[in-house]
């Protein structure tokens, strides 16, 4: 059976304080939501250890926003994937479309990261999504396949039980535009598609595919009402836990 997933991308926001409270109010109304929920928080690399104690015995997943992609070294700035199990990680996000716009990451290093993270013992939530651009020019179903392709057909069958996809159409991304829960759920039915005719039906119906645009209270229950819509990677809701945990109880 799919699991449901709730991820909380928290970017270059809060202090480590400011992380933990967060994280304890988070944890503490995790608790109520139903057993198929998976809530998934991810701070920044200077909160992990201080959130992955603040969320011990609790319902709640730590991932991080981004990991290297060399094992160890001369690699001034970068954070590899032994040190993100060793502060308490379960997941990383990889593919972030701001990491793509905005630091050049290609599908090629995204491969090497995933590897990486999934030999490590990481799950990943690999992003996916096209821009407005693209979107406009009616490109949207070709440059989602060809990044869920460049990524995912690079892994065993073995490999792909730890990935989780999230799209993320990047034109509905702090702009307040929302994709609608049709738009949303043609793309999703897409990468399962696709998934599929590399891993078979059965792979592709237990993958979890996250909305990553724009997601609300608001808009949450109408969005995971399609039969492919999984959860959500929420961006500017995941830093208020009633919120935060609102949308999970969409659900």
């Amino acid at each position: 059976m799919r699991k449901y997933i709730v991820a909380g991308n928290w970017k270059m926001n809060t202090t480590v304080a400011e992380g933990v409270e967060l994280a304890k109010a988070v944890a503490a109304k995790a608790q109520d939501l139903p057993a198929n929920v998976q809530l998934v928080v991810a701070p920044p690399f200077t909160h992990l250890v201080s959130v992955a104690e603040a969320l011990k015995g609790s319902k709640v997943a730590l991932s991080a926003q981004n990991c290297a992609d060399h094992e160890k070294g001369a690699y001034t700035g970068e954070v590899a994937v032994n040190m993100l199990v060793d502060a308490g990680c379960q997941y990383t996000i990889l593919g972030h479309s701001e990491r793509r716009q905005y630091y050049g990451e290609t599908d090629e290093k995204l491969v090497v990261k995933t590897k990486l993270a999934l030999a490590a013992g990481l799950k990943v939530i690999l992003c996916v999504g096209e821009n407005l651009d693209e979107r406009e020019a009616g490109k949207h179903f070709d440059v989602v396949t060809e990044q869920t392709k460049a990524v995912l057909y690079e892994l065993s069958a073995e490999e792909l039980k730890s990935i989780v996809v999230a799209y993320e159409p990047v034109w509905a991304i702090g702009t307040g535009k929302t994709a609608t829960a049709a738009q949303a759920e043609e793309i999703h039915a897409c990468i399962r598609t696709v998934i599929a005719e590399k891993f078979g039906l059965e792979a592709a119906d237990d993958m979890t595919i996250l909305y990553g645009g724009s997601c609300k209270p608001s808009n949450a229950k109408e969005l995971f009402a399609e039969k492919d819509i999984d959860g959500g990677l929420i961006g500017g809701a995941a830093l208020k836990a009633d919120d935060f945990i609102a949308i999970a109880a969409s659900f």
